[in-house]
């Protein structure tokens, strides 16, 4: 085993392509109520707060918050049913994942996205892999991402003390939550944000490809 005891990966852009199903899911709701449908490019600058964040983003600013609830609620249920059309996996990362278990690191997955989906999704694509999953929880007092609650919440369900754990992100948002929480962070360029935006937010490792990411955790 390398220098950490576990693994904590953000879920979309990092582990999921969620992409295409993100973009439909929000233009469904777009277009029942005759608004403005966004695009691919959109879509992935909008990403990486959680859904209340996107569909703020991807609404036009003037509706009023009971408006905005309905959409939104809307927008989850409709994800939730649809969220597994064309999501997959980045190309290597099941390979990453059970070579990371076979070397005996925890895994975990902390995203913004809304939690049942986060459970959802793992469930379906790396059941078997991830030791602790969870998605946004504010309800329940845990602060979203780039606050360190979701993380260190996460590295306490597996045992681990923050500073034994690489958190591994494909976003600003990302960056910020590991240096909030005192842990190494490694930004891959395959998600959501190229890697200039990443260097010029802080990134301190960028990591290219799945097999690239195995070196480094496990050397």
């Amino acid at each position: 085993m390398g220098r950490y005891q576990a693994v904590l990966f953000d879920l979309d852009g990092t582990l999921l392509d969620t992409l295409d199903d993100l973009m439909d899911s929000v233009n469904v709701i777009l277009k029942k109520y005759g608004f403005p449908l966004r695009d691919r490019k959109e879509i992935r600058r909008f990403l990486g707060n959680g859904s209340e964040r996107l569909m703020k983003e991807a609404l036009p600013k003037d509706i009023s918050e009971m408006d905005f609830a309905k959409y939104l609620k809307e927008y989850q249920a409709y994800y939730k049913a649809h969220m597994e059309e064309k999501t997959a996996p980045y190309e290597g990362i099941l390979p990453l994942l059970g070579e990371l278990r076979k070397e005996g690191l925890k895994i975990g997955v902390v995203s913004n996205k809304f939690d049942p989906a986060v459970k959802g999704l793992c469930e379906k694509y790396f059941s078997g892999y991830i030791d602790a999953a969870a998605g946004e929880r504010e309800a329940d007092g845990i602060r979203r991402k780039p606050a360190p609650d979701m993380v260190l919440s996460a590295a306490k369900r597996l045992g681990v003390h923050p500073e034994d754990c690489l958190y591994v992100g494909d976003s600003e948002v990302d960056i910020l939550t590991a240096k909030n929480a005192g842990m190494d962070c490694i930004s891959v360029t395959w998600g959501f944000r190229d890697a200039e935006f990443l260097r010029k937010a802080g990134a301190a490792h960028l990591i290219h490809t799945a097999e690239e990411l195995r070196n480094f955790i496990l050397q």
